[in-house]
């Protein structure tokens, strides 16, 4: 029985094998696929010879393989393919042969191509690879990858008869790997240079690879002949690369910078730089022949992909440096006018999308000041408001009381305050403080009855402090001293409650005619009025201080009484003393036009222009008050005019008289003998626009603007900003749209603030103003022209000026930066080609000096 049944399963399967071989003999020489031919002339086929031939136009495709010429032949026998040119009427070649396989495109004057093995060999062939284009009189392809040539020159110049190239007898072209040469020279416009080197070796791979960063070499008459940015890159791994490099002075001072970068795809990314300064400059007087200085910086900036982990972020920006890092950078115009330094690292988790908790850690340091100033660690919880009267599920139109909330929101953070040069782990323990807040917002939207919404509200805060300190004047030192310090444990309250009404008031002008190109003007005002009560809660924490007006043999005169709190800088700072009773007021502004496009009377041929984004003012009257019951009044403006010039001002009014030293007393402004409604006590302005003319070719410039919104960009710092903008600034010719004849961009920017001073004996005035422009324009289609400067408008000086020339030399580029006015005066000149594979290959005089 079992050889029976073996049997049987031996038949089936021989039927099986029969069913599925076909009856048929495939011959040795049929191709793996089918060949796809056209011409536009005719198609010729020789039966006794088995050749094919396909006559003007004529195009075969065949396993990833493009071919195009004016002729084709294919010989069947031998499974060979020739391809030639034509000529036309008039004697003109036509048809040139042209062979693309993936990425890799090919032209040559004939082609003799065996499609089953893959090898052949050409005439005067035009080969790329990535940004390399090699020539070869006769070139012979062995495998898929690999060719053979003789009498070519390798170029990044795309044109027949290239501006520069490497020329050589011999050569070996491994596609996407590499290229070698017997001996080999240099060539510009056909003319050889007199270097000559054994061997050549091209990579043509692309990706990550590691390498040696080669230098420039720069004068500078304070840190003497340099080379600069001497390195190596290396590739750790997919994730993870690092750069290093540095530059050496013949004075002896040197830089070393480190910079690593990490990524993991849908996870997050980030990148470093640890740069440490030795600083050895010629002194311009003094006993000492140098000023040295050993400076550093990091910086760590890190994002999270908000896919990887729902709810949780991770996110740091950190930038902390030594003082005097940035005024020793000798070719960094813009970083030597950068004062301010400031790092954050956060923490976020989010459960059920309402409850959510931050933890953080910030950093911010002053350079003039020498300030440093620590934050950490900053917690915050916030709970979602809370409707205790409402259903748990909502049916038909909810009742007034369902909409009372509670909310709550709690934070908790410490840090401290030193000098850079006082730094120690004593000082930070002694100079360390922290605070806690808790606030409940009470609030109940009520219901829209006409054109005036109503909304009640109750807010109750509650702070913690760690030091509560008092203040006295000296009358020796002639300044205001902390007299006690008291650590532990303190807390203070505050409460308040509030009805606000807000609504909105349209009106309309359209009586322009009909000829007019303005059809209507919309105005728009909403006004608010809030009416609020606050108990005085912190009363208790405020006390007098005495300061005089001025002195005369250490004695005091006249004296000024002021309250001040025992909570004054503390973390989160006292709440405000007094009762409040009354009504908190604001008045906002809309207005827009409407104008008449005359060649399109539809409907949809008018366009509505905003002129005023808004303006209006806020302010507050307490008739609980002794004294001083109105608060000073905020003015605001903002604007885009033309949808380019973009327009902020802000002014705050203080409505009462002053005595000598400055300080308000309980006396209108109006009611002065000289009429007034005050003074304004601190204002800005900040007007920016930016013009630029069409572009020549407006298909290359949305194809540009397409490239760069699908590349995307993460968020940079404002030093990464900075080293961006430098970077621009030295290799301005790689920047240089010539597409667009000319830009410009200007900036003004105006601030005035009158401040108490630090010893409580008066106010102080500051002001700063400044004008911002930058802005280029094409010479002729090749040469461009860029200027940027800073002018400061209160000293009336020019502060930093910065010309560039761009020339477009096809595929070479040369740019000229110059700084003539600055902290530092820089000079560079550069000359290299554009392709990326030989950006290390470049001319380069480089001159700069500083002011100390």
């Amino acid at each position: 029985m079992v050889r029976d049944t073996v049997l049987r399963v031996a038949d089936s399967m021989l039927a099986a094998r029969r069913v599925d071989t076909p009856d048929y003999v495939i011959s040795k020489d049929t191709l793996s696929g089918n060949i796809e031919y056209k011409a536009s002339d005719s198609i010729v086929l020789i039966v006794p010879t088995r050749d094919m031939t396909l006559y003007s136009k004529a195009e075969a495709k065949y396993s990833g393989s493009d071919l195009t010429a004016d002729h084709i032949v294919y010989d069947q026998d031998r499974n060979v393919v020739i391809a030639r040119p034509g000529t036309d009427t008039a004697g003109k070649t036509m048809g040139i042969p042209k062979m693309v396989q993936a990425d890799n495109t090919m032209t040559a004057d004939s082609i003799v191509y065996n499609i089953k093995t893959q090898k052949g060999i050409t005439q005067n062939t035009i080969t790329n690879s990535g940004e390399m284009f090699v020539h070869a009189k006769t070139m012979k392809k062995i495998t898929p990858e690999e060719y053979f040539g003789w009498k070519g020159v390798f170029t990044t110049c795309n044109l027949d008869t290239p501006h520069f190239a490497f020329r050589t007898n011999k050569m070996k072209v491994v596609n996407k790997k590499f290229a070698v040469t017997g001996p080999i020279h240099p060539e510009f416009e056909g003319v050889p240079l007199p270097i000559y080197l054994p061997f050549g070796f091209f990579p043509l791979t692309t990706g990550r690879h590691s390498g040696l960063l080669p230098p420039q070499f720069t004068a500078n008459d304070q840190a003497g002949l340099g080379l600069e940015g001497l390195g190596y890159y290396k590739v750790f791994s997919d994730n993870l690369d690092a750069i290093i490099r540095t530059n050496l002075y013949s004075y002896g001072g040197w830089n070393l910078y480190i910079t690593p970068e990490y990524r993991v795809r849908y996870h997050y990314s980030g990148t470093m730089n640890f740069a440490l300064q030795n600083t050895k400059l010629l002194a311009d007087a003094g006993k000492d022949a140098f000023t040295e200085s050993r400076t550093f910086s990091f910086n760590w900036s890190h994002q999270m992909d908000q896919k990887a982990r729902p709810g949780t972020n991770f996110s740091a920006n950190v930038n902390v440096a030594s003082t005097k890092y940035n005024q020793y950078l000798l070719n960094n115009p813009t970083a030597n006018y950068t004062n301010q330094l400031s790092s954050s690292v956060t923490y976020s988790k989010t459960w059920d999308g309402k409850y959510n908790l931050t933890v953080s850690g910030t950093h911010n340091q002053n350079n003039s000041t020498k300030v440093i100033n620590v934050s950490m660690p900053n917690i915050a919880f916030t709970a979602p408001t809370i409707y205790p009267f409402a259903k748990s599920t909502f049916v038909g139109t909810p009742k007034w009381y369902e909409k009372f909330g509670v909310g709550l929101s709690s934070t908790i953070s410490g840090g401290a305050s030193f000098a850079d040069s006082l730094f120690s782990l004593k000082r930070l323990v002694d100079t360390f403080q922290w605070g806690a807040q808790n606030s409940i917002p009470i609030s109940l939207a009520l219901p829209l009855k006409g054109p005036v919404q109503v909304s009640p509200g109750v807010s109750f805060q509650n702070r913690l402090y760690s030091r509560k300190l008092f203040r006295k004047y000296d009358p020796v030192t002639n300044r205001v001293d902390t007299v006690s310090l008291q650590k532990g444990v303190f807390y203070a309250n505050d409460m308040s409650f509030s009805l606000s009404l807000a609504t909105a008031i349209f009106g309309t002008f359209q009586g322009f005619g009909r000829n007019s190109n303005l059809m209507g003007i919309r105005h728009v005002i909403r006004p608010t009025v809030s009416i609020s009560y606050k108990p005085d809660l912190s009363g208790p924490y405020y006390y007098n201080l005495t300061t005089p007006y001025d002195t005369t043999a250490g004695k005091a005169k006249l004296t000024h009484v002021q309250r001040v709190s025992y909570f004054d800088g503390s973390t989160y700072g006292p709440f405000g003393e007094g009762r409040f009773g009354g009504i908190s007021f604001g008045l906002d502004n809309h207005i827009e036009i409407k104008l008449r496009n005359k060649s399109d009377t539809s409907s949809s041929g008018s366009k509505k222009v905003t002129l005023i984004d808004g303006f209006g003012f806020n302010g507050s009257y307490n008739y609980l008050a002794d004294s001083f019951k109105l608060s000073p009044i905020t003015f605001y403006f903002r604007s885009t005019l033309f949808g380019t010039i973009n327009i902020t001002g802000g002014a705050s009014l203080d409505p009462y008289q002053t005595d000598s030293m400055g300080f308000d007393i309980n006396k209108y402004a109006w009611d002065a003998k000289k009429l007034s409604l005050g003074r304004i006590t601190n204002g800005n302005l900040a007007i920016s626009t930016s013009f630029k003319s069409k572009p020549k070719d407006a298909k290359l410039d949305q194809q540009k603007q397409q490239l760069l919104n699908a590349q995307g960009q993460m968020p940079m710092t404002m030093e990464e900003q900075q080293a961006q903008l430098n970077y621009i600034r030295n290799n301005s010719a790689q920047y240089a749209d010539f597409n667009i004849p000319w830009s410009l961009n200007l900036s003004l920017a105006f601030n005035f603030t009158n401040s108490e001073k630090p010893d409580y004996t008066g106010f102080q005035t500051t002001i700063t103003s400044s004008l911002n422009w930058s802005g280029d324009f094409n010479l002729t289609d090749k040469w461009k022209i860029g200027l940027n400067g800073y002018y400061d408008l209160k000293y009336t000086k020019l502060q930093s000026l910065t010309m560039n020339i761009s020339r477009d030399l096809h595929c070479w580029q040369m740019s000229i930066n110059v700084t003539p006015v600055g902290y530092s005066h820089y000079f560079n000149v550069t000359i290299n080609p554009k392709a990326g594979i030989l950006q290390d290959l470049k001319i380069n005089r480089t001159k700069y000096f500083y002011d100390q």
